[in-house]
């Protein structure tokens, strides 16, 4: 079931490690296909080196497991409310990597320092409130729920990618190697807002007009940046 769709999750789940995105198994990617509303996602706390397309698990938008013979990632609740939530976002990725998790852990939002950052993503990348205790009594869906109500009026094309607090960060795509992607520029764009503050800890976001201009160029209906295609 799905066999082209268990490749490309399985490939994309085997980029983290080469990105240093993950260490042990601490991370997961998933990817959805709309025209059934299934879903395919990382088995839970399986080391990268004995994962398989044959391993990943298929699961529907109701959380039954509809294939595989392990079980899901400890994360596949937030996966599938964001699916429910967005029906533009084809894939989805959740890690701990260090330089995004501290920003995260210490609850801020990373301002937009550069146009690195802009050319990806437009504006501050938020950090999510905690859970209260009643909300962790069903953690990973409200995880989804929390971050779907913060995206519900905002474009998560634009920014894709999100900071939960005390927890890590989540990034997103029309499928699963642009989520990666984009979990890799996310934790590029940390560390470098990371030493930026501390080289200069005055330091204010870029101007809006240079935001604007590094994302509009790349994102707008007038982008110019690339070949065409």
């Amino acid at each position: 079931m799905l066999e082209s769709l268990k490749k490309q999750v399985y490939e994309a789940n085997m980029q983290l490690p080469a990105h240093g995105l993950v260490t042990f198994t601490w991370g997961n990617v998933s990817a959805i296909d709309r025209e059934s509303g299934l879903f395919i996602i990382k088995p839970s706390g399986v080391d990268y080196d004995k994962l398989t397309p044959e391993r990943m698990v298929v699961m529907d938008l109701n959380m039954n497991k509809i294939e595989g013979d392990l079980n899901p990632s400890s994360d596949t609740a937030t996966h599938c409310q964001l699916y429910r939530a967005f029906p533009q976002i084809g894939g989805i990725v959740h890690t701990h990597s260090p330089w995004a998790t501290s920003w995260a852990q210490a609850g801020r939002a990373i301002p937009c320092y550069g146009t690195t950052h802009a050319d990806y993503i437009y504006g501050e990348i938020p950090c999510l409130r905690c859970l209260t205790p009643a909300e962790l009594e069903d953690y990973e869906a409200n995880t989804g729920r929390l971050i779907a109500d913060h995206f519900k009026n905002l474009d998560v094309k634009a920014v894709p990618c999100v900071l939960c607090q005390n927890h890590g960060p989540f990034a997103w795509g029309k499928d699963a190697h642009e989520a990666v992607h984009n979990a890799v520029v996310l934790e590029e764009v940390a560390k470098m807002a990371a030493r930026c503050e501390q080289i200069n800890p005055q330091v204010r976001p870029a101007p809006q007009s240079l935001q604007d201009k590094h994302y509009h160029r790349k994102h707008g209906p007038n982008a110019y940046y690339g070949q065409p295609h």
